[in-house]
């Protein structure tokens, strides 16, 4: 069980955190739209089975305004679908066994159809919720489910569109900020192992650590990537102003490029590693020292973020090349050299301009041709 400072810790930061609150914004805007929907239609119009109206409130108010829209057609469309396939089965086969499986066939198949995939099953499931809750094969009840459904959805999308309709982009300025605080924190660790390497197995072990740690940071670069996504499209239909400054940026799209490549190159040198684990050179002690403390320094830089510090990184890998390239080295080990120099040069030259956004700084409005910003602040 948790000590009761921490607990209060994370109850504090979680009520500073501003993805926190969009989330429930958005969870609270969801109950009120269903609740807003079952008002106007039981009292406001009443309608017999009302019940049709928060159902299909729940079901459209989503995370965005774009989506909440696009989805909103699908919706109406599926549902009225739905309407009509247990109006036909209730009209033919009544409720009975054989109606509720012949409408269940049914509404999977028109679900399946291409504009109307992303509500594949809401089709099967409406049309027998309204056939098993009170068929009847009067037109005014079809009429009355019609009203019920568009209700629920015109609520919806008015609550989602006017109260404080949702931004995605503090969600994803932290996810890319977090990715890259865990590159430079792998570096580190890269290099406080190597400076105790000792045991070829232990170290061949610490090896396969390494690439399975970049394989979970490409699983975070994915996530990142699926939130800029989102955060682009909550920008969409958005009648906020900030809205607009997160249409015209590319700054955190530029970051996740960047950051991919780092990742790629910092796979790449804990492979070289192994292989030089695996055949058991002991390397030079003028290439070991400098370049171990250079792969140190990037990493505190990387995570500090400090765009200077990376960049004097860059300056002393092109140093260590030079000196090294006019002494005695063994030819034999040049090859290992040059890649472990060239992939830390590689991940500092994008981990470079990473570091002059970072932390990510999420645009926020446009006003009289300048853009305004405003830190996402830092992740962790």
């Amino acid at each position: 069980m948790l000590p009761t400072s921490r607990l209060r810790a994370r109850a504090v930061a979680a009520a500073r955190d501003p993805v926190s609150w969009t989330s429930l914004i958005q969870w609270a805007k969801t109950v009120v739209a269903a609740v807003v929907a079952w008002v106007v239609a039981a009292q406001g119009v009443g309608l017999p089975q009302a019940y049709l109206a928060p159902w299909s409130a729940l079901l459209v108010v989503h995370a965005t305004v774009y989506r909440t829209f696009s989805r909103g057609a699908q919706q109406v469309g599926a549902t009225v679908a739905a309407v009509m396939l247990s109006w036909a089965v209730g009209h033919v086969l009544g409720v009975s066994t054989l109606g509720v499986s012949v409408l269940l066939v049914l509404g999977l198949l028109v679900g399946n159809l291409p504009w109307l995939r992303a509500e594949s099953t809401t089709v099967a499931a409406t049309g027998m919720i309204v056939l098993t809750t009170g068929y009847s094969t009067q037109d005014a009840m079809l009429v009355d489910r019609m009203l019920a459904t568009v209700t629920g959805i015109v609520v919806g999308l008015l609550v989602n569109l006017l109260v404080w309709p949702p931004l995605r982009d503090y969600a994803a300025s932290r996810a890319v900020d977090a990715v890259d605080d865990a590159i430079g924190e792998l570096l580190r660790d890269m290099a406080e192992r190597l400076r105790r390497a000792g045991d070829d197995d232990e170290d061949g072990d610490a090896v396969d650590g390494w690439i399975d740690r970049t394989r979970d940071l490409d699983e975070d670069l994915d996530r990142a990537w699926a939130l800029w996504r989102q955060a682009k499209e909550s920008s969409r239909l958005n009648p906020r102003r900030a809205a607009r400054g997160l249409r015209k940026a590319d700054t955190l799209e530029t970051v996740l490029r960047d950051d991919e490549q780092a990742i790629a190159e910092t796979r790449s040198m804990a492979r070289t590693l192994r292989h030089s684990v695996d055949a058991t050179h002991e390397w030079d002690p003028r290439f070991r020292a400098r370049w171990l403390d250079l792969l140190a320094e990037a990493g505190s830089a990387i995570s500090a973020p400090d765009a200077a510090r990376v960049r004097a990184v860059r300056l002393e890998l092109a140093s260590l090349a030079e000196d090294l390239s006019d002494g005695d080295l063994p030819a034999l080990h040049w090859p290992e050299y040059g890649a472990l120099i060239m992939n830390l040069r590689n991940i500092v030259t994008s981990m470079d301009r990473v570091a002059e956004q970072n932390p990510i700084e999420v645009p926020r409005y446009v006003r009289r041709g300048r853009l305004l910003r405003r830190p996402a602040g830092r992740a962790g």
